[in-house]
C-alpha cells in the first residue's frame, strides 16, 4: 500500500513562478527523487509518490513550504491504494493509489485538502478533520508557515533549537506553532497513522 498526492498551486499565474517553484521542489525532494517519485507538470501541477504513513504530514509540509509566500496556496488530494505499474516517471505509473488520488483531486471544490482510500468510513472521518484544520491552515501567515515547515523537517528538535535555526525567540516559535494549530495537526497525523493500517 502506498500514497499518491496530486496537487496544484493556487494563484500560480500571479507573480513569479520561481517564488513558489523552488520551495515546492525542495520539499518534494525530501520524499523522493524526480521523476520516479515526483514530478511537476502542466506548469503548476505536481504528483508525489510516497509511503502511506508519511502522506498526511507531507501534505501539510508542502502547504507550509508554498505558503511561506503570501500570494500562494496549494490544493491537494491524497490517494491511498496499490501501485500496479511503476514507471521511471511517476506520471506514467498507475494503480488504485493513482486512481483514488485522481478521483479525489477531481472532486476538490472549496476544500483544498482531501483523502480517498478504500475505507469510506475512515475517509469520511479524516475529511471532516481536514476541513476543520483548513479553517486554520488556509490562514497561515508566511511566518507561521516557515515555523511549521521547520518543525516538520526537524521533528526531534526542541522549540529552543528551532528558534536558533530561524534566528527567532523561543516565545515567537511557540506562538507561531500555537497559531498554526501544529499540535492538533500532529494529533490528527497520529490518528491517521493508527487507523490507515486498517485500509
Amino acid at each position: 500500500m502506498i500514497a499518491v498526492i496530486t496537487g496544484d498551486i493556487i494563484n500560480s499565474r500571479q507573480g513569479k513562478t520561481e517564488v513558489w517553484m523552488q520551495p515546492l521542489k525542495d520539499t518534494l525532494n525530501q520524499y523522493g527523487s524526480e521523476p520516479n517519485s515526483w514530478e511537476v507538470y502542466r506548469g503548476d501541477s505536481f504528483q508525489l509518490l510516497l509511503s502511506f504513513e508519511k502522506a498526511l504530514i507531507a501534505a501539510y509540509h508542502i502547504k507550509a513550504a508554498v505558503k511561506q509566500t503570501k500570494e500562494y496556496d496549494v490544493r491537494m488530494a491524497i490517494g491511498i491504494g496499490e501501485i500496479k505499474y511503476e514507471s521511471s516517471k511517476i506520471t506514467e505509473s498507475n494503480g488504485s493509489a493513482f486512481v483514488n488520488s485522481g478521483e479525489c483531486y477531481e472532486e476538490l471544490k472549496k476544500q483544498t485538502l482531501a483523502i480517498k482510500s478504500t475505507n469510506n468510513k475512515l475517509d469520511q472521518a479524516l475529511n471532516i478533520m481536514l476541513s476543520l484544520s483548513l479553517l486554520t491552515t488556509n490562514n497561515w501567515s508566511s511566518t507561521v508557515s516557515e515555523v511549521i515547515k521547520t518543525a516538520i523537517e526537524h521533528p526531534n528538535k526542541s522549540q529552543k533549537k528551532i528558534a536558533q535555526l530561524l534566528s527567532k525567540s523561543q516565545s515567537s516559535i511557540s506562538e507561531a506553532l500555537k497559531r498554526g494549530g501544529f499540535d492538533e495537526i500532529m494529533k490528527m497525523n497520529e490518528y491517521y497513522q493508527n487507523n490507515i493500517l486498517q485500509v
